[in-house]
């Protein structure tokens, strides 16, 4: 019985693992959608209100500078540091993508809709930004930072 009971907990750590990788939380390497290179790594976070954010927690290209400001924003975040700027947020739950939310640009200032799609295992994320419609939009894939 001690030893069915073991398999179970097994089984159900082996299952919260897999799907632990399979949610957009945790960090990701964006990579350029024009040029292949990597440009920051981002943070993906819950919210606390049941849905997910996304914020710039490195910049690794600095061809703007080491502290760019986010100049082509408006509002709030005009002439703000991109570094540590939340550029996605309100993203719910989909079957197994997140949408509903939206994105930011910082390098045009424009905000789109957005959804994001873990693949690969959870190893990568399809980070899709679009105006109303998913067709009308563009496709960044983000890889998973090791913890």
């Amino acid at each position: 019985m001690i030893r069915r009971g073991l398999i179970v907990f097994a089984l159900l750590c082996l299952s919260l693992a897999a799907n632990a990788q399979n949610t957009p939380v945790g960090r990701w390497r964006s990579i350029d959608d024009a040029t292949g290179k990597p440009k920051a790594v981002i943070d993906v976070s819950e919210a606390g209100n049941g849905t997910l954010s996304a914020r710039i927690v490195q910049l690794i290209d600095t061809s703007d500078g080491p502290n760019p400001l986010c100049d082509a924003c408006s509002g709030a975040r005009h002439n703000k540091p991109i570094l540590g700027m939340t550029i996605a947020w309100g993203l719910k739950p989909q079957g197994k993508a997140w949408g509903g939310g939206r994105i930011l640009d910082p390098e045009n200032g424009k905000e789109y809709s957005v959804k994001f799609t873990p693949i690969a295992g959870g190893k990568r994320l399809e980070v899709r930004g679009f105006l109303r419609v998913a067709v009308l939009g563009r496709t960044q894939t983000w890889l998973r930072e090791s913890p």
